[in-house]
């Protein structure tokens, strides 16, 4: 590590203030999107709202990690907690990834259409906006602390960002054409995305940006 301690403190109450964000908005995401779900019937809605719940361990995981090296923790045993961290957002991303393929064999199996949600269109609209912002501060700030488990964790926020453009797509084209069918197809390709970036960080490899 080559930053003076001061820069690395800066750098960590940054990553902190971020996973706290992460946290609290995936909370409050999943609230939303699971009321939405019930009032419009939406299976596809309410698998992204518990997507945001499972997303929120990812966010928990890294408040652990990095709290640990707040406290004063050396290099080594960071480093070591970092590893473990790491592994555990893995498996935070295997879990995603198994929730949405068996929410999407399920809407394909069962012909479940939904109703048309306004919420449910806002709020993925939003969430595409968010998402992409978080990912990109996240990414940023793996690499200045050289942390395998942020940067983990910026993978499942690209994730979730998927996973709104795929919700959004199929509420819209349901709103419009009642092709309810488009969500869980596409999301059954995001499930590949995922279990493939999971077992990346699982074997400790990091994207090298």
């Amino acid at each position: 590590m080559t930053q003076d301690q001061g820069t690395r403190e800066r750098l960590l109450g940054a990553a902190w203030r971020l996973e706290l964000f992460t946290l609290g908005w995936n909370i409050a995401e999943g609230v939303v999107a699971v009321l939405a779900a019930i009032a419009a019937k939406s299976p596809v809605l309410l698998g992204f709202g518990v997507d945001s719940f499972v997303e929120s361990t990812s966010a928990l995981v890294l408040l652990w990690r990095l709290g640990r090296e707040r406290r004063g923790l050396g290099v080594e045993p960071v480093e070591a907690v970092d590893r473990k961290a790491e592994k555990l957002v893995a498996l935070s991303l295997l879990l995603l990834a198994g929730y949405v393929a068996w929410e999407a064999v399920r809407a394909l199996r069962g012909g479940e259409i939904p109703q048309p949600s306004v919420v449910g269109i806002a709020l993925t609209s939003l969430s595409l906006v968010v998402m992409v912002l978080l990912a990109r501060a996240k990414r940023r700030l793996a690499k200045q602390l050289g942390s395998g488990a942020l940067a983990a964790d910026a993978v499942q926020t690209t994730a979730c960002w998927w996973l709104s453009s795929i919700t959004l797509a199929g509420l819209a084209l349901n709103a419009t054409f009642g092709w309810w069918w488009a969500d869980p197809l596409a999301a059954l390709g995001v499930c590949v995305y995922l279990v493939r970036e999971a077992w990346e960080h699982a074997r400790g490899e990091q994207e090298k940006d």
